[in-house]
């Protein structure tokens, strides 16, 4: 964890940066591939729907109490899928009941007359009930349409609210443009991903997919206003844009990287216990939303929102100033290093002082007893005011070393033998 502060620190810092900006087009070739691969799963596989939206048909075993155990629905659940029946390859099988569960409810989707028989078949044998315990009830796509009509005007008054925000906040459309595009790349990947696995689409999905649109916006309005409060002044701040809103994502990558980790872990959890332990449940259909579309919001903020921001405000007639004043100071610190000298102040710290870094330390080799004849780390420190000039031959005692040196005499005794 050490290491991992001293990198934070170094990356807010500017000593360490890495280039998100300059490297947009490896990002946006990344993002590419990415999302052809969940629009082209979307398109061969599609969307496997529930039966909240498709319809289908539900059985209510009811049984003695305290026989309804969460074993016997796991059993129940296996028995229906190894059935055949496509219909019925992913039902969903839950317990029902107050205190001790009294019934076992099975939910496949829409089958034939003789299909519901076999089906009924394999309930009566797993779990010992008669046909008169069973309930059969036909389930209507009409509630599935209707809450899909809902998700839509959700998500289109979300994405009209977010636009409007980040305009009001930052006073900038072209942030509320790269923020957008952003939400439709973590929608359109968390979307693949439900086609290629092949997960239900259930109503406790449209909920976390409408839950990871807030994450992935919190994560870009974070960044965003970084890279507002560092482009303020970009004459005072001797950098260009891109440079400017580089740093803002490096000053901000580790608390992005710490905060996805932290939310991802209890949802990965989730997922565990959901697809794993319980099998076909609503635990799994939420938990696998939130976990695409976290990660895929941490990815897009960082490789995706800013790169394009950057991109987008190229052609400002403020952002290319600041572009040829960037020019112009390195050319002039390419032709005079000397220029580059650090400045002294009398309250600076001896270990902060600009140019040193890691050449003299306080841990360094020390020659002779002396901090002052304290070795440097490195051998070059070209670029940074000084020279270290290159060693032609090995230093030898001199022939003249052995000789008495002249000694300063006083003003009277000069010129007197």
């Amino acid at each position: 964890m050490g290491k991992f502060s001293r990198l934070g620190n170094d990356l807010y810092s500017g000593r360490r940066s890495i280039d998100f900006v300059g490297r947009k087009w490896l990002w946006y070739a990344i993002s590419g591939v990415i999302v052809l691969a969940a629009i082209l799963g979307l398109s061969v596989r599609g969307l496997d729907m529930g039966i909240e939206f498709v319809g289908g048909a539900e059985y209510k075993v009811k049984l003695a109490s305290g026989d309804a155990t969460q074993d016997l629905a796991d059993q129940l659940r296996d028995d229906v899928a190894a059935t055949g029946i496509d219909a019925a390859k992913q039902p969903v099988v839950t317990t029902s009941g107050s205190g001790s569960s009294n019934s076992i409810i099975v939910q496949v989707k829409p089958v034939s007359n003789a299909e519901s028989k076999q089906i009924l078949a394999v309930i009566t044998d797993s779990t010992g009930a008669t046909q008169a315990d069973i309930q059969t009830t036909e389930i209507g796509p009409s509630w599935g349409k209707e809450i899909a009509k809902r998700s839509a005007i959700g998500l289109v008054v979300f994405l009209v609210l977010v636009v409007l925000f980040i305009w009001a906040y930052f006073r900038e459309w072209k942030m509320s443009i790269a923020g957008i595009v952003a939400l439709i790349h973590d929608i359109i990947i968390t979307i693949g991903v439900y086609a290629i696995s092949g997960f239900e689409v259930t109503p406790a999905t449209v909920t976390g997919i409408l839950t990871i649109l807030g994450f992935s916006l919190y994560d870009t309005v974070v960044v965003f206003d970084k890279v507002r409060e560092n482009t303020k002044n970009l004459r005072e701040s001797r950098m260009s844009y891109a440079e400017a809103a580089n740093l803002a994502v490096n000053q901000t990558l580790v608390r992005s990287i710490n905060t996805s980790i932290v939310a991802l872990i209890p949802v990965g959890a989730i997922l565990y216990v959901g697809a794993v332990q319980l099998g076909a449940s609503t635990l799994k259909d939420l938990a696998l939303a939130l976990f695409v579309g976290m990660a895929a919001g941490a990815y897009s903020s960082i490789f995706i929102a800013t790169p394009l921001l950057v991109q987008m405000k190229a052609n400002e007639t403020a952002v290319q100033q600041a572009e040829r004043r960037a020019v112009q100071r390195r050319r002039a610190l390419e032709a005079d290093r000397y220029a580059a000298v650090p400045t002294f102040a009398e309250d600076m710290p001896a270990g902060d002082e600009p140019g040193l870094d890691d050449e003299f330390r306080e841990d360094a080799p020390v020659s002779g007893g002396s901090a002052l004849a304290r070795e440097p780390r490195s051998p070059e420190a070209m670029g940074r005011g000084r020279d270290v000039p290159q060693q032609a031959r090995p230093v030898q005692k001199s022939a003249s070393s052995g000789r008495q040196q002249p000694t300063r005499q006083t003003k009277s005794k000069r010129g007197k033998k």
